[in-house]
Parts: C-alpha cells; structure tokens; sequence
C-alpha cells in the first residue's frame, strides 16, 4: 500500500503569540494548492489556541510535543489529552530524545503515554534513536528495536496502526550532521522489518518520519528512499520558506 509521506514540523522552545500567527499564515501561502503530503506542527502548548485559530480551515494539522499520563487532578504543570484535543490536537510528539535526556523519561514511561493517546484518539508521534556512542558501538538497530518494543510488549503491535514513528539519531539533531539517505533508509528498513516480525500488515501502513537536521538541502534525497515517509523538522520549521521546500519535496518523491 502507498503510505502517505507526514512532515511535521517541531517549534521546542521557541515562538511567541506574534510568531505563532506569522509563521502559520505564511506556511498557509506557501503550502496553498500543494497535495499528497499530509502537514503538521507542533508549536508550544501555550501558544495552540493562537495556533488553533490561524490553521481554521486549512489542511495544517496541529500537534503538540508532548502529553501527560493523568486526565486531571493534583498534577502541576501537566496537560492531559483531553486538554489537547479541547484545542484540536491531532499529533502528539512522545520520547523525543530531549525529553528522554532532560526529564529521564523511560522506554515504558514512553509506552505508557503512547497508550494514552492511542486510547484518546490522538495519533502519537513516537521518536526513536540512538546516540552517537552507541551509533559508533554499532548499537543503532538494538536502542531503535528496545525503544520499539517497550510499546509492543505493553500495548500489543496492533498500537502502531495508524500511529507515527519518527527515527531521530540524536547525534544528527540540532547538529547540522545528518544521516545520509543510505543509513536513514538501512534504519528505516530495520525498523519496518521489526515490526513485520510481529505483523507484516502493522509495519505496511505505519509511517515512519526521519528527523535530525532534515532541511531544504537535503530533504528531497532523503524522501527517495523507500521506507523515509517525510520528517520531523526541528530548526526549519520556524522559517516558512524553508518549511515548505521540504514538503512539497516529500510529495513530489512519493507521488
């Protein structure tokens, strides 16, 4: 089956009200009549409902970056799924490295919000990837394959259907290192075909983003490759133009 390429864009820590209506007003020029990619972000979640608003009525989905376990109650600082989808969320981002990193989120904690949206109807956004030391020991397919397999092992393989996952070697992110499209694509593969061990039908349909210094240099070598269904954008999501390139790239490769 064709999988429909998604490049989402991740904002981090950046924007502001101004910026929020600025940059999507622009994306919405840029993107207008461009088909066969689907389109998504994810700005900070003070600044969804601003986003919210300037996306009505567009094809943009809106996403955020990250989620909660709990529904509500006595959980400071924390938003839950149902809050997301009051703003129309669609594609929530889980396991980013930074958040595995700078707020010791485990493998299972990951799958463990992974089932929640699943179970809210959100679509989650699982990053995935392995660090330059272990890149450099040879272990990229055993951290991708672990990280994978926390959620098979809580939810069952059938929780990948309709969910995304988005393979970012950290040592490429925010780096300007890239992987080359050869390696993303021998990860890429790896990963469908872990999954096709536990079903062939799951790894056919799942969608799996590369991310890590994915810009408009070297984004269309890297939608070629079989088993790349789009990106994860860090850094050139805040620049419409640049934003853009790489979408219509991924719907010119894959259509």
């Amino acid at each position: 089956m064709a999988r429909r390429p998604l490049v989402m864009g991740n904002w981090k820590l950046n924007g502001s009200k101004a910026f929020t209506k600025t940059l999507i007003n622009e994306l919405n020029t840029e993107l207008a009549g461009v088909e066969g990619c689907d389109v998504a972000i994810a700005p900070p979640v003070m600044y969804l409902a601003e986003a919210e608003a300037a996306l009505a009525g567009g094809k943009i989905a809106l996403g955020a970056q990250n989620v909660d376990l709990n529904k509500q109650g006595a959980f400071t600082g924390d938003i839950s799924v149902d809050m997301l989808k009051d703003f129309g969320a669609k594609y929530i981002i889980i396991g980013h490295s930074e958040r595995r990193q700078y707020h010791n989120e485990s493998d299972e904690f990951i799958a463990k919000k992974f089932g929640v949206l699943k179970q809210a109807g959100l679509v989650p956004v699982l990053c995935i990837g392995e660090s330059e030391a272990e890149n450099e020991a040879g272990k990229t397919e055993a951290v991708c394959a672990r990280q994978i397999d926390a959620v098979i092992n809580t939810l069952g393989v059938d929780a990948f259907n309709g969910a995304v996952i988005a393979y970012e070697p950290i040592w490429a992110i925010g780096t300007g290192k890239s992987a080359t499209p050869a390696q993303a694509q021998a990860v890429h593969a790896f990963i469908r075909a872990h999954i096709a061990q536990k079903s062939q039908a799951v790894a056919d349909q799942v969608i799996i983003q590369y991310g890590g210094s994915v810009n408009d240099g070297n984004a269309a070598e890297l939608f070629t490759q079989p088993d790349i269904d789009g990106a994860l954008v860090g850094g050139a999501s805040l620049k419409a133009p640049a934003f853009a390139v790489i979408v219509k790239a991924a719907a010119q490769a894959k259509n």
